[in-house]
């Protein structure tokens, strides 16, 4: 088992920690040990609520783009085909709550995964990018979905379009995390709330949790289906190409 997810179950709560110093980037094998511990969570009985979170300082900083230099030939769609896609799905279709307990920056990929969790609760320091056109990409992992429905479209726009931070009180104050705590208290807070959910009607929250995908995600799957087509548009254009040499060179990317 990849030591990549960090696992631990108490009292009916499963906390998943995401464990790849220093920035907990997604790499393939990570997002695939967390698609499998939650299907594992899944058939559990004993897993009545899950927190997934970030060890260090970091809840994650998104995909790991050293792998994508790794790759002979990439196609983004294929790698949202086999990652990102099956993992939000993954997320939203299983039948018990998820809690995101927030620490730090949460980035790119990491905010459509930190979006997907049904409940969110965020470290007063914590701070969200949507982080893809500052590489000259469009949003994926349903960012273009769960964002716009949490904060409204112009939001959504102005922060993807100026790659601006949204901190913490803020994102309380527009409903895009549910609570804050102090980050030195977050996982005590995010423990106590888990195991609050664990001792209520758990099979229950989880029809709940398909009347809210019903009701506001219906279309979810064919979103990450053209999130993945437009990708690959955006993978292939010279502002991708100069997004990534900038952010290696640590200067602002220069579009012409």
């Amino acid at each position: 088992m990849s030591d990549s997810i960090l696992t631990d179950l108490s009292d009916g709560v499963l906390t998943l920690t995401l464990n790849r110093p220093k920035a907990n980037a997604f790499n393939t094998e990570m997002n695939l040990a967390l698609q499998k511990q939650l299907k594992n969570a899944a058939r559990n009985k004993s897993v009545r609520v899950i927190v997934l979170t970030g060890s260090g300082k970091l809840f994650s900083a998104g995909q790991d783009l050293a792998e994508f230099g790794m790759m002979e030939r990439l196609s983004f769609r294929e790698h949202l085909l086999k990652t990102y896609n099956p993992l939000i799905l993954r997320m939203r279709q299983l039948d018990k709550p998820i809690v995101g307990a927030l620490n730090g920056s949460v980035a790119g990929a990491a905010l459509g995964v930190a979006l997907a969790c049904d409940l969110r609760i965020a470290a007063d320091n914590a701070k969200f990018v949507v982080g893809f056109l500052g590489i000259g990409l469009a949003p994926d992992s349903a960012v273009s979905l769960f964002l716009p429905s949490l904060i409204g479209m112009g939001r959504a726009a102005e922060y993807a379009f100026t790659n601006q931070p949204i901190l913490a009180e803020q994102a309380f104050a527009w409903g895009m995390v549910n609570r804050l705590a102090p980050k030195d208290d977050l996982m005590e807070h995010a423990m106590a709330w888990a195991k609050e959910l664990a001792q209520g009607p758990a099979k229950t929250m989880g029809l709940a949790k398909r009347d809210f995908n019903r009701a506001m995600y219906p279309n979810l799957e064919d979103v990450l289906e053209y999130e993945s087509h437009i990708q690959e548009i955006a993978g292939a254009g010279e502002e991708h190409r100069e997004g990534v040499m900038a952010f290696l060179q640590k200067r602002p990317p220069k579009h012409v």
